[in-house]
């Protein structure tokens, strides 16, 4: 299997050990990793987003990883612009990129281009959260049909956030949120990639989640917080929605005991990784699925 001349895409739940097996990877084909986790660019949050560790980043050159603020916002549309450019980058070397990470958007950006939608206003994105939360999925959905018609078998009549979407995107800007995926220019086409998706057991996940919270904690993860919350980092800012940051700050503040934080920060990971498995069945459909225990075999293969 040749992928010298590749973008590879290597995607898959939280804690489900991406970056390992791209860094084993990267070694056998001479490639250089790139961040695809919207929480791991940020500098101050290295134990919470479960940053590579440092021993792996020195062995493999690594890009876009905690080079920006807490304080800054970061967008799917700056990291696009900064992933290509490291991308010219690295096969200007003749080496490869491994792009690695959990978060889907950036990944159906690399792949589909991003599609440059009008902007609506807060109050009228929560007016129709609060239609759709009054009315139900299945009432909403066939409002949603009457209203924009191309939506018809193109979006799961159970994908609420797709429908929510759809249905501001419309009723706001008179036009199909279809026709503006029309317009969306790909940087690449999809013979460029070669894309994998790594698939665990939900027992097994459970598992990893749970080992992985414990060691947070022997990390100092706590210290770790106690350092983020001196910023007073606006609620607007993506970093503070970091999985993680309010539990800690309950224990802080003497809400709830260390046990608890533990089960709660092991539950709210679970619930992350289940929403993203779900995203990746309706938007990474003609990826690669590879089972945990088949990457070593995968690389062999290599």
């Amino acid at each position: 299997m040749d992928l010298k001349s590749k973008i590879i895409l290597i995607a898959g739940p939280t804690a489900s050990g991406k970056s390992n097996f791209a860094t084993k990877l990267a070694k056998k084909v001479k490639g250089e990793i790139i961040n695809a986790d919207s929480m791991q660019v940020y500098n101050e949050l290295n134990i919470l987003t479960a940053r590579p560790k440092n021993k792996d980043m020195k062995k493999i050159k690594h890009h876009l990883y905690g080079f920006m603020s807490v304080k800054k916002s970061f967008s799917t549309g700056e990291w696009l612009r900064l992933v290509k450019i490291k991308i010219k980058q690295i096969q200007k070397k003749k080496r490869v990129p491994i792009l690695v990470g959990g978060t889907g958007l950036y990944f159906k950006a690399i792949t589909d281009g991003l599609v440059k939608m009008p902007k609506i206003s807060l109050i009228k994105r929560n007016k129709i959260r609060a239609l759709h939360n009054k009315i139900g999925q299945d009432f909403f959905y066939k409002k949603l049909i009457k209203l924009d018609p191309l939506v018809k078998n193109k979006i799961n009549p159970n994908d609420t956030q797709r429908s929510i979407r759809a249905y501001e995107i419309k009723k706001y800007s008179k036009v199909s949120i279809f026709k503006f995926f029309e317009k969306t220019h790909k940087s690449f086409e999809d013979e460029d990639f070669f894309k994998i998706y790594i698939e665990f057991s939900r027992s097994e996940l459970i598992k990893r989640i749970n080992k992985r919270v414990d060691q947070m904690f022997k990390d100092g993860v706590i210290n770790e917080v106690k350092r983020f919350l001196k910023y007073k980092v606006k609620k607007n800012i993506s970093s503070s929605k970091v999985i993680g940051i309010n539990e800690i700050e309950k224990y802080l503040n003497n809400e709830l005991n260390l046990r608890d934080i533990k089960e709660l920060l092991s539950i709210k990971t679970r619930q992350y990784a289940k929403r993203q498995s779900t995203w990746a069945r309706g938007h990474m459909s003609n990826w690669q699925k590879i089972e945990s225990k088949d990457l070593n075999s995968l690389l062999k293969k290599i």
